[in-house]
Protein backbone atom coordinates (compact mmCIF):
# COMPACT_ATOMS: atom_id res chain seq x y z
CA UNK A 1 0.00 0.00 0.00
CA UNK A 2 1.21 3.51 -0.74
CA UNK A 3 -0.06 7.00 -0.16
CA UNK A 4 0.36 10.49 -1.53
CA UNK A 5 0.86 12.87 1.37
CA UNK A 6 1.31 16.64 1.55
CA UNK A 7 4.22 17.75 3.73
CA UNK A 8 5.36 21.36 3.82
CA UNK A 9 3.48 22.33 0.66
CA UNK A 10 4.95 19.46 -1.40
CA UNK A 11 3.39 16.14 -2.35
CA UNK A 12 5.28 12.87 -1.85
CA UNK A 13 4.47 9.28 -2.85
CA UNK A 14 5.36 7.15 0.17
CA UNK A 15 5.07 3.57 1.32
CA UNK A 16 6.17 1.87 4.53
CA UNK A 17 9.98 1.62 4.67
CA UNK A 18 10.74 4.59 2.39
CA UNK A 19 13.18 7.35 3.33
CA UNK A 20 12.29 10.82 2.07
CA UNK A 21 13.88 14.25 2.43
CA UNK A 22 11.43 17.08 3.15
CA UNK A 23 11.76 20.74 4.00
CA UNK A 24 13.01 21.28 7.53
CA UNK A 25 10.50 20.27 10.20
CA UNK A 26 10.67 21.37 13.82
CA UNK A 27 11.11 17.91 15.30
CA UNK A 28 13.96 16.24 17.13
CA UNK A 29 15.88 13.29 15.73
CA UNK A 30 14.29 10.01 16.86
CA UNK A 31 10.82 11.47 17.42
CA UNK A 32 7.73 10.16 15.64
CA UNK A 33 5.60 12.51 13.52
CA UNK A 34 2.16 11.93 11.98
CA UNK A 35 0.77 13.47 8.81
CA UNK A 36 -2.98 13.50 8.20
CA UNK A 37 -3.05 15.40 4.88
CA UNK A 38 -3.22 12.21 2.82
CA UNK A 39 -4.51 12.96 -0.68
CA UNK A 40 -4.61 9.42 -2.11
CA UNK A 41 -4.15 5.86 -0.86
CA UNK A 42 -3.36 3.17 -3.40
CA UNK A 43 -3.08 -0.58 -3.20
CA UNK A 44 -5.63 -3.34 -3.67
CA UNK A 45 -8.40 -0.79 -3.21
CA UNK A 46 -7.64 2.84 -4.06
CA UNK A 47 -9.12 5.70 -2.04
CA UNK A 48 -9.18 9.23 -3.44
CA UNK A 49 -9.59 12.19 -1.10
CA UNK A 50 -11.72 15.25 -1.67
CA UNK A 51 -9.35 17.03 -0.86
CA UNK A 52 -8.00 14.59 1.77
CA UNK A 53 -8.86 11.04 2.76
CA UNK A 54 -10.75 11.02 6.07
CA UNK A 55 -9.05 8.98 8.76
CA UNK A 56 -5.96 8.27 6.65
CA UNK A 57 -2.62 8.83 8.31
CA UNK A 58 1.08 8.49 7.50
CA UNK A 59 3.47 7.96 10.42
CA UNK A 60 7.18 8.63 10.17
CA UNK A 61 10.27 8.87 12.33
CA UNK A 62 12.81 11.69 12.04
CA UNK A 63 16.20 10.15 11.29
CA UNK A 64 18.29 13.20 10.40
CA UNK A 65 18.30 17.02 10.42
CA UNK A 66 20.92 18.30 7.97
CA UNK A 67 21.78 20.69 5.17
CA UNK A 68 21.95 19.73 1.50
CA UNK A 69 24.99 20.09 -0.74
CA UNK A 70 26.22 23.60 -1.37
CA UNK A 71 25.00 25.30 -4.53
CA UNK A 72 27.46 27.86 -5.90
CA UNK A 73 26.07 30.81 -7.86
CA UNK A 74 28.31 33.20 -9.83
CA UNK A 75 26.97 36.56 -10.97
CA UNK A 76 28.95 38.85 -13.20
CA UNK A 77 28.18 42.16 -14.79
CA UNK A 78 30.27 43.31 -17.73
CA UNK A 79 33.07 45.61 -16.64
CA UNK A 80 32.37 45.02 -12.97
CA UNK A 81 33.39 42.54 -10.33
CA UNK A 82 32.28 38.97 -9.97
CA UNK A 83 30.26 37.79 -7.00
CA UNK A 84 30.27 34.24 -5.63
CA UNK A 85 27.29 33.12 -3.55
CA UNK A 86 26.64 29.80 -1.87
CA UNK A 87 23.47 28.32 -0.43
CA UNK A 88 22.71 25.18 1.61
CA UNK A 89 19.04 24.31 2.10
CA UNK A 90 18.18 22.65 5.45
CA UNK A 91 16.14 19.45 5.26
CA UNK A 92 14.71 16.68 7.42
CA UNK A 93 15.09 13.00 6.53
CA UNK A 94 12.07 10.85 7.43
CA UNK A 95 11.65 7.08 7.61
CA UNK A 96 8.03 6.15 6.80
CA UNK A 97 6.92 3.59 9.38
CA UNK A 98 3.19 3.23 8.72
CA UNK A 99 0.54 4.07 6.13
CA UNK A 100 -3.13 3.80 7.17
CA UNK A 101 -5.99 4.27 4.70
CA UNK A 102 -8.69 5.24 7.21
CA UNK A 103 -10.73 2.09 6.58
CA UNK A 104 -8.83 -0.20 8.92
CA UNK A 105 -6.06 -1.27 6.54
CA UNK A 106 -2.54 -0.48 7.73
CA UNK A 107 0.81 -1.10 6.03
CA UNK A 108 3.72 -1.16 8.50
CA UNK A 109 7.46 -1.34 7.96
CA UNK A 110 8.86 -4.86 8.22
CA UNK A 111 11.09 -5.37 11.26
CA UNK A 112 13.65 -7.29 9.18
CA UNK A 113 14.02 -4.66 6.47
CA UNK A 114 17.36 -2.91 6.02
CA UNK A 115 16.04 0.55 6.95
CA UNK A 116 14.22 -0.73 10.04
CA UNK A 117 17.32 -2.47 11.36
CA UNK A 118 19.45 0.60 10.73
CA UNK A 119 17.20 3.36 12.10
CA UNK A 120 14.61 1.76 14.42
CA UNK A 121 16.09 0.51 17.68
Amino acid sequence: MYGIVEIGGHQYRVSAGDIIDVQKLEAEVGKAVDFDKVLFVGGEKSVVGLPTVKGAKVSAQVIKQDKSRKVIVFTRKPGRTRKKNGHRQPYTALLITEVADGQGNVAKIEAKSKNAEKFLK
